[in-house]
């Protein structure tokens, strides 16, 4: 197997990661992991690069376009399913509980008269 994966493209990957990451760290808020954007952009790099060096590794400049600098640009895009899987699991699992708004003051809320 031959990696041609140049300087240009492994810095456009890169590039693409991180702002996947911090976008995943955007929406998803304070509610979860502050370290969300480098799992997902961890994921996404990772991802982006089997898929385009190890799945489409086989094709030619002339199979694959655009292809920047041996970077498959469009089979490199997949990657945002794995990345968005991760986010997704990432979440769910480091989601801190929300707060309940207190109404009395022992912290319940007094039961409604029955109709």
């Amino acid at each position: 197997m031959e990696w041609d994966l140049g300087f240009l493209g492994l810095a456009t990957l890169l590039g693409m990661a991180l702002g996947f990451g911090l976008l995943a760290q955007l929406f998803a808020g304070k509610a979860t992991s502050r370290r969300l954007w480098l799992i997902a952009s961890g994921v996404y790099f990772v991802a982006g690069l089997l898929i385009s060096e190890v799945w489409f590794g086989w094709a030619t400049e002339k199979d694959l376009q655009p292809n920047i600098d041996g970077l498959s640009f469009d089979e490199a895009l997949l990657s945002l399913i794995p990345g968005i899987a991760a986010v997704i699991i990432t979440r769910r699992l480091t989601r801190r509980p929300t707060r309940r708004v207190r109404v009395g003051g022992d912290g319940f809320e007094p039961p409604t008269p029955a109709l």
